[in-house]
């Protein structure tokens, strides 16, 4: 029996740093490239794996673009408890846009959760 995902109050999401990367390859429709770096702090008794993750972008204009999959950067790292895991990524848009998400992870008791990714902007410098 399929049990519901419960939000993990053990984990604790920080967005380390946002860094505008105009040397980065972004396409002509989405010229501004950003790195974010991101910890998972693992403030629980219990390890944790984390299996999946899903981000909302939300560009200024409207556009909506949800990205998910398995894993972290292609790994799905376990972190004991009072341990971190952090790794940097980059996206690239249009224009100013609000990210969110979610990690999806496993208890090593098998119980599945989610834990929140807290929401930062990706602010393109403005051109003159």
């Amino acid at each position: 029996m399929a049990h519901a995902i419960q939000e993990f109050d053990g984990l604790q999401v920080k967005v380390d740093d946002v860094i505008y990367m105009p040397s980065l390859e972004a396409p002509a429709d989405k010229p501004h490239p950003f790195v974010y770096f991101i910890s998972i702090h693992n403030d629980s008794p219990l390890p944790v794996i984390i299996r999946a993750r899903k981000w909302v972008v939300r560009e200024k204009s409207g556009e909506v673009t949800v990205v998910e999959g398995d894993g972290i950067v292609g790994q799905t790292p376990m972190i004991a408890p009072g341990e971190h895991f952090s790794y940097n990524s980059y996206h690239v848009v249009a224009e100013s846009a609000d990210v969110s998400g979610a990690f999806f992870g496993e208890t090593v008791t098998g119980d599945w959760f989610f834990t929140r990714i807290p929401e930062f902007k990706l602010e393109p410098p403005i051109e003159n």
